[in-house]
């Protein structure tokens, strides 16, 4: 071979492997350039996941929101909102002040027992019966059934204080009340299924609806509102002229017949 030859041949192998790293280099430079797209892809969508979480987390709940719900007080209610619940015949002379919270164990426990015997003195016009609803065992347990059922009992209430009387002693019933850890009464379904076993709420439509339309919503959080600036720390708390009804040497609610037979003759005679 000539040393021409061998000149020329050396020179297109030069070329060709100069050819081929280029190619190599482009190739590299577009794998480089599809992995930084994809990365920016991830990182915007990351981003992206992030806020829009960020804004759900910001949103306002169902009851943040109900708050600023027209106010639509209940029938039979007086006071500015609409919370001051007061019920019973004219003629008697002393208030018993019941504070309860819908979810509530002990609430539950005290209607079963002695819920019958306040409602014959009622009934007797020993005293009107003034209702007080809380709704801080949502907060403690978490959930929304206590503002729930407290919007439920408007919607009762709306129908006559019968049948509000009537629904919280089926809402606080063995059947019917749920474990405190269960929130069970942020369902309409099953509040509503509770109401038709009270003769005035069954199958009524205007009821129904009220529940469903949450129309008394915002009252709940107006009567929790009245709860919580009553200073009162729990419930049940009984109270006759500002004085709270206590079992003997305890400072928590009567819990038997016995009790607060006691508890409330000696608030009606002071």
């Amino acid at each position: 071979m000539s040393k021409r030859n061998s000149a020329a041949a050396k020179t297109a192998a030069r070329e060709r492997l100069r050819v081929e790293r280029e190619r190599q280099a482009k190739r590299a430079k577009i794998k480089r350039q599809a992995i930084v797209a994809c990365s920016v892809v991830g990182v915007l969508a990351v981003a992206g996941g992030i806020g829009y979480a960020v804004v759900q987390n910001n949103k306002p709940t169902y009851w943040e929101e109900a708050k600023d719900n027209p106010l639509v007080k209940p029938a039979n209610t007086t006071g500015e909102n609409g919370t001051t619940v007061v019920m019973g015949k004219s003629t008697a002379k002393k208030t018993l002040v019941m504070y309860e919270d819908p979810r509530c164990p002990v609430c539950a426990q005290f209607e079963q027992t002695v819920g019958a015997t306040v409602k014959s003195d009622y009934d007797a016009g020993k005293y009107k019966l003034q209702f007080v609803g809380a709704t801080f065992l949502d907060n403690s347990q978490t959930g929304e059934g206590s503002k729930n059922a407290l919007s439920a009992l408007g919607a009762a209430l709306d129908v006559s204080p019968e049948a509000f009387l009537e629904y919280k002693t089926a809402l606080y019933s063995a059947k019917w009340h749920p474990e405190e850890s269960d929130d069970k009464f942020k369902d309409d379904s099953y509040l509503i299924k509770v109401a038709d076993t009270v003769s005035g709420l069954k199958s009524n439509a205007e009821f129904q609806k009220a529940v469903k339309d949450g129309t008394f919503d915002k009252w709940a959080l107006e009567m929790s509102k009245t709860f919580d600036d009553s200073g009162v720390s729990g419930t049940p708390t009984l109270k006759m002229d500002g004085k709270a009804l206590t079992a003997p040497g305890s400072e928590n609610a009567p819990m038997t017949v016995a009790d607060f037979n006691t508890a409330l003759e000696a608030a009606l005679k002071a």
